[in-house]
């Protein structure tokens, strides 16, 4: 099978004319949907605020194995006991 690599590839759709349409229509839904829930938007703010602790800590530790734990090993040659 033969690639030809002066063949350009189709566009991404960030890279279309219709994304800045969508991205304009979201933007319109999300103003709607904000103005007319603002009460329950308001009332939501403190539990989102909890929900975003855990939410933060799978994300940006990707789930436990972002702590630096090495498994047990010790990689460290200052912290071996001398014998």
């Amino acid at each position: 099978m033969e690639h030809n690599l002066n063949q350009e590839s189709a566009p991404k759709f960030w890279g279309s004319k219709y994304s800045i349409g969508y991205v304009v229509l979201g933007a319109i839904a999300a103003y709607f949907l904000f103005t007319e829930h603002y009460a329950h938007t308001i009332a939501a703010l403190p539990f989102l605020l909890l929900l975003a602790c855990p939410l933060m800590h799978m994300f940006m530790h990707h789930g436990h194995h972002g702590h630096g734990d090495s498994g047990g090993k010790d990689t460290n040659a200052d912290t071996k006991e001398i014998q």
